[in-house]
């Protein structure tokens, strides 16, 4: 009879009673739990722990949040939870930015909590290299448009598991994604939307539906899909644009389709 590895977590929340409530919840959830008040003994932790799951409080004392969240990023590519006490769009936009995958707002109901981190752990996972900061990567300037303009066809993924599109190969068992041969650092979320798109081709993919599919099953109690997830959505996709250096006007990997979602742009005959 085997046992299931043991997975393990990080809380990172300076006021005791949310930290010790969030022990609970993972602990109960199966995880082996180490948390910490503050965020510089909270990234040396992670580099420690190695978790799967992170889950930080935006708004800790000794620096905030979202700079842990980014020295996190330097070295690991476990899945970041940010809480945050208010949940307008510039706390989102901030907290995706520096490389989080999820938030949640406070107060949040434990049950929410639970059923996101189950959510993101049922996502594919290879063996993925530890991430490095998005300003390492050298930015891929978008392309000079070419007069007369080549012709447009459809592309077709390598496999099931290996795509390539216009210069971009991504690799969903080495988690890996090259441009034009550059290696680009994605966080996880990044890359699923990444490989979601790709695995679609020109089918245009819902916001809604991609956070379902994000997801990965069975959500709460319903199917319902909030304003605050779809603009999460957008963000995550607008921090993918400019890892790739993708022109939103002339887009050469990810296009938007307005009022419904996004999908791949068409594949060029001289990229084939």
């Amino acid at each position: 009879m085997t046992t299931e590895p043991i997975r393990t977590a990080v809380v990172i929340e300076d006021d005791p009673d949310i930290r010790g409530l969030i022990t609970t919840i993972l602990t109960q959830a199966g995880f082996a739990v180490a948390s910490s008040p503050s965020g510089i003994e909270g990234v040396e932790l992670v580099r420690a722990e190695q978790p799967s799951i992170v889950t930080l409080d935006i708004g800790l004392l000794d620096i905030d949040g979202l700079e842990v969240a980014r020295r996190i990023r330097l070295f690991s590519d476990c899945y970041i939870v940010m809480l945050t006490a208010q949940a307008d769009e510039v706390d989102v936009l901030f907290g995706l930015e520096s490389g989080a995958d999820d938030y949640l707002a406070k107060p949040f109901r434990p049950r929410e909590l639970r059923a996101r981190i189950e959510a993101m752990l049922r996502r594919p996972r290879g063996g993925a290299p530890a991430a490095v900061p998005a300003e390492a990567v050298a930015p891929v300037s978008p392309a000079a448009p070419v007069e007369p303009a080549a012709p447009l066809v459809a592309e077709a993924p390598v496999s099931d598991r290996v795509f390539s599109h216009n210069g971009l190969i991504l690799d969903r068992d080495t988690r890996t994604v090259e441009c034009r041969g550059l290696t680009i650092a994605l966080t996880r979320t990044e890359f699923d939307l990444l490989a979601s798109l790709l695995a679609s081709g020109r089918r245009v993919r819902s916001k809604a539906d991609l956070v379902r599919e994000l997801r990965a099953g069975e959500y709460m109690v319903s199917d319902y899909v909030s304003e605050s997830e779809e603009r999460s959505i957008e963000v995550h996709f607008g921090n993918l644009r400019r890892k790739l250096g993708d022109d939103v006007r002339q887009p050469e990997w990810v296009e938007t389709v307005r009022g419904v979602g996004y999908r791949m742009a068409p594949a060029r005959v001289d990229a084939v």
